[in-house]
């Protein structure tokens, strides 16, 4: 039913457990699992070596969330493909969801956003909209 699943992290509690919820589906399904992590774009107004510095902090910070998420998913049959992109987070994971044809995205129900108290927020609300698959809301 689901070959080509994508996990899309933020390195929230919610993400984690979305995370295990991944893993449990891809092992049922034998699906292969793609493990997004979206950070947001940095401005190029900062100039050099500030540029740079951000670029770098932002890279290191989106490979400790990937690590925590690799952690989290474990063995699965299927093979795990990880990817670090800047961008939107919502546009971004609805583009990798039709460029990659994800059978499934998988996402925590609130991430590290400013509105926490928010029931669903608002990454999460417009992935639902617009996806071109299944989604799967993790709290």
């Amino acid at each position: 039913m689901f070959e080509r699943i994508l996990l899309a992290v933020d390195g929230s509690d919610h993400a984690v457990h979305a995370a295990k919820v991944a893993a449990a589906l891809a092992r049922c399904m034998k699906a292969e699992l793609r493990i997004l992590v979206v950070y947001a774009p940095i401005p190029p107004y900062l100039g050099e070596p500030n540029l740079q510095q951000a670029i770098n902090a932002r890279l290191d910070e989106s490979q400790a969330i990937l690590q925590k998420a690799v952690e989290a998913v474990g063995d699965i049959p299927g093979e795990i493909h990880t990817e670090v992109l800047e961008g939107d987070a919502a546009e971004t994971i609805i583009e990798v969801a039709k460029v990659r044809n994800s059978d499934l995205i998988v996402m925590g129900s609130r991430g590290l956003g400013r509105l926490a108290g928010l029931l669903l927020g608002s990454t999460s609300q417009k992935v639902v909209s617009h996806a071109p698959c299944p989604v799967l809301i993790v709290r």
